[in-house]
């Protein structure tokens, strides 16, 4: 089955393209032999063709594990048996760079050449003849969001992997190419790529040197080979862009506001407003109302309208095992552990598929790509850079992507801190806790969420600043080099793809792991064992509380020593919407919630459970990506010791006032 790479700088807008060719015919998986994941399809109009979206780079001289990725799938293995190379039209100059060493891999290569709509309204004028000349490629223009010429670009991939590789024009001065067709009659003969491992060389690439190491001494004399290699490279550049695009000299629309946006003294209020309304609107105001109506409405006591009210689903249910006369136990099981339990977790699935379409909105507008820089300055006073922000913002819907966005971190201090502390924010399965609390203890009040996302950037700079100064971290940091995408209005199409499969994601984990996790809970606490499993005579003698007094004492010193909360939160390391679920089977409402906390301590066992280690899908992500054992053990240690301080630290002040 021929396969074609999707390569190109990162927010040129490949995955917008990937999506637009393949449609809903894509699948995941990882990479063999790491935990990065790679996203492949098949093309909508060429079902036996695969899509696979390689991560994105700016050269294939790699410094960071994705870029290792990328480069890997192209040189190594199964390799593509074509290149897709999409490159950013409003920035030819910066990304030509890759696309002349993609040209140098001896695989048919087509380049397109997104963003038409921004050439468009600058007036810039793009002669794709000239470029496809200058190339040696065919070259197409796109605009992957509008949709624009993708259906012509979709009609041409089918037949790319037979056509014949490119043939691009030599870029460099004469005296490079006499040395580096010098260099190439001296590699092994069992070296295809000659050309490519010839640039390389010349480069002074350490993955090449170390491949070639012990298999004859190549005699290289060109003086200050990587520098001159790159000049040459920019100047050839230079020179296709004079001849293919014409300037047109207008401003794009808009493009004043990051004179406001990333202003030095507004940028952070900016964003922190943003950021509050965000969660005032999916938290508080109209997602509360949302979740009022499923969680008190559908899985409570029924919904009135216009004088008629309809019935909830546990009065449907309780009448309905009635008519069949369902034993006891099993009503029970179905009332209170399932309904009780899973329809306590759903009632927030409104607030979170807000939050999505907010998140949603701010990248598609290409807002929070510039986040990274208005944090750079700040995060870089802690032990950090702006390149952090990726893996906290990802871990804002589930951990396991943030874990892995670190690899695109190219220093190791920096890595490790992110992958350690980036769990700290709340995630989409803590989400459901944050609304229950502020709902139950703090009458909804509008504070609660964003504090705890605060709670979470606080834990995470302050775990940065005491990191970095322990020797057993890398010492050394990096420039921080990031491409802004233009400002754009996303469309509907975009926004709604981007929360129905966050939104599916949650839900058919609610539908596994959470249900069967609800039933466990429901099991243990309605059991006890006396030779052999007999009936409680309430939950406080079952199974569940026998279990939950034994480690109850070590959280009472931070408020919550109750077995109930102890259950809970023991139950989160399996998936922290159990938190949720097992507090809906425990308490049934929120008003005995109310009654089982007071708010200091309740606050407390958020701070503690938003920040100790994080589900047993991110712990493991974690030992993959540290790649020890040690290096596991002791990021455990480190967010729960810390989770259990700033837990300490709430209650023994929130009591008190």
């Amino acid at each position: 089955m021929p396969t074609i790479a999707l390569a190109g700088n990162p927010n040129c807008g490949k995955t917008t393209l990937f999506n637009a060719l393949t449609g809903s015919n894509q699948f995941t998986g990882n990479w063999p032999g790491v935990t990065v994941e790679k996203k492949e399809g098949r093309l909508i109009r060429a079902p036996e063709i695969t899509l696979l979206d390689l991560p994105g780079v700016y050269s294939l001289s790699p410094f960071s594990p994705e870029e290792h990725i990328t480069r890997e799938a192209l040189l190594h293995g199964r390799r593509p048996d074509a290149i897709l190379n999409l490159v950013d039209g409003s920035n030819l100059e910066r990304n030509l760079c890759l696309t002349l060493q993609l040209l140098e891999l001896g695989l048919p290569v087509l380049v397109a050449v997104n963003f038409l709509d921004v050439l468009r309204k600058r007036g810039d004028a793009l002669d794709l003849a000239a470029l496809s000349a200058a190339l040696g490629c065919p070259v197409v223009a796109v605009s992957a969001l509008r949709g624009e010429r993708v259906a012509a670009l979709a009609a041409a991939l089918p037949g790319l992997p037979r056509q014949a590789p490119a043939m691009p024009a030599r870029c460099f001065s004469r005296e490079t190419e006499a040395v580096l067709r010098g260099v190439e009659a001296q590699l092994p003969p069992n070296i295809h790529l000659r050309r490519f491992y010839a640039v390389k060389l010349l480069e002074g690439d350490p993955l090449v040197l170390q491949a070639l190491a012990g298999r004859g001494d190549i005699s290289i004399r060109l003086e200050d080979g990587d520098a001159r290699i790159a000049g040459e490279r920019y100047d050839h550049i230079e020179r296709i862009r004079a001849r293919c695009l014409r300037r047109g000299g207008r401003k794009l629309p808009g493009a004043w506001i990051d004179s406001v946006l990333l202003n030095r003294w507004l940028a952070l209020p900016i964003f922190a407003l943003l950021m509050f309304l965000v969660y005032y609107i999916s938290v508080s105001t109209l997602g509360k109302w949302l979740s009022d109506f499923v969680g008190e409405g559908i899985f409570g006591g029924g919904v009135s309208a216009f004088g008629v009210t309809l019935p909830g689903l546990p009065a449907l249910f309780a009448a309905l095992l009635e008519r069949w006369r369902v034993s006891a136990w099993m009503q029970s099981m179905v009332l209170e552990g399932l309904l009780g339990g899973m329809g306590t977790l759903l009632g927030f699935v409104p607030q979170m598929t807000l939050l999505y379409l907010c998140l949603a909105f701010l990248e598609g507008c290409g807002y929070l790509s510039r986040i990274a820089f208005v944090l750079d300055r700040l995060f870089r006073r802690f032990g950090l850079s702006g390149r952090a922000f990726l893996p906290m913002l990802l871990a804002t819907g589930c951990g396991v992507p943030g874990i892995l966005a670190a690899r695109t971190i190219e220093n190791e201090r920096e890595r490790r801190i992110s992958i350690i502390t980036c769990t700290f924010l709340p995630c989409s399965a803590k989400l459901p806790l944050v609304a229950l609390l502020a709902g139950a203890l703090f009458r909804g009040a509008w504070w609660v969420a964003p504090s705890a996302y605060l709670c979470g950037m606080g834990a995470i700079l302050f775990s940065a600043f005491l990191l970095r100064r322990l020797k057993i971290f890398p010492q050394g940091g990096a420039p921080f080099v990031m491409e802004l995408p233009p400002y754009q209005m996303p469309l509907a199409r975009n926004l709604w793809r981007s929360v129905r499969e966050r939104t599916a994601s949650f839900l058919k984990k609610a539908g596994t792991v959470i249900l069967l996790s609800a039933l466990l809970v429901w099991f243990l606490a309605n059991v006890k064992w006396e030779g052999g499993f007999r009936a409680a005579a309430g939950l406080s003698e079952g199974l569940l509380a026998d279990l939950g007094r034994r480690v109850a004492p070590f959280f009472a010193p931070l408020g919550f020593g109750n077995w109930e909360a102890a259950v809970a939160t023991f139950t989160g390391w399996i998936a922290k919407e159990n938190i949720v679920t097992a507090l809906g089977v425990l308490y049934g409402g929120e008003s005995s919630l109310a009654a089982a906390f007071s708010p200091a301590a309740g606050y407390a066992f958020l701070v503690f459970n938003l920040l100790c280690s994080p589900c047993v899908a991110a712990m493991s992500a974690i030992r993959r990506e540290m790649a020890s054992r040690r290096w596991t053990l002791f990021a455990l240690a480190w967010q729960t010791g810390f989770a259990y301080l700033a837990a300490l630290l709430v209650w023994q002040i929130g009591s008190r006032l």
